[in-house]
């Protein structure tokens, strides 16, 4: 049987706190509805009670580019520098599905990604998924691990575990894929 690792309630730093303002204010200002949540790793590693730096923000309702110009729009209007936007297109070729907005905030390195659900084209030699909006649920499910498929919604300030296993694995340090881990693995390929 595993150990029992002590789950933390998330403690934001100061500076991550500031970029979930300046994000939300962002959504206010441009009068966008989307719902903001960091995704996988960070989430991880703040139950652990660690610091992290890869914070991954996905959207439901836009693209990361899309998001990134609204971003940089209210930065101006707020007197601050807006940080180069990089964008990271989608090459399938090398494994990179989905365009990527990569911004700095005050020192903090963001990508800014959609929510997205993924289908495969049943020929095995064809592994490359098509990429669609999709649901929290869907994106939870798509991921690698349970422990990895969890959110922070940055809107309300909670945990969202859609797959109900990624905290309870965390906690008892098990290793489970959100689907059967063949399913879960030849997607990921």
């Amino acid at each position: 049987m595993a150990a029992s690792i002590q789950l933390h309630e998330v403690q934001l730093k100061k500076s991550e706190q500031d970029l979930f303002d300046i994000l939300r204010a962002t959504a206010k200002q441009a009068g966008l509805k989307t719902t903001l949540r960091c995704a996988g790793g960070w989430v991880r590693d703040k139950l652990l009670g660690k610091d992290s730096v890869d914070i991954d923000v996905a959207l439901d309702d836009l693209l990361g580019t899309q998001f990134a110009e609204h971003l940089s729009t209210y930065l101006q209007s707020q007197g601050q520098k807006a940080g180069r936007i990089a964008v990271v297109q989608a090459n399938p070729e090398k494994s990179k599905h989905l365009e990527t907005a990569k911004v700095t905030i005050n020192e903090l390195e963001v990508d800014l990604v959609n929510l997205r659900s993924e289908t495969y084209v049943s020929d095995a030699a064809h592994r490359i998924p098509e990429m669609t909006f999709g649901t929290p649920e869907q994106d939870a499910f798509r991921r690698d691990f349970t422990f990895n498929s969890m959110f922070y919604n940055i809107n309300t300030t909670e945990v969202e575990d859609f797959t109900g296993k990624g905290k309870q694995d965390l906690a008892a340090g098990i290793v489970r894929t959100p689907l059967q881990p063949k399913e879960t693995f030849l997607d990921g390929s």
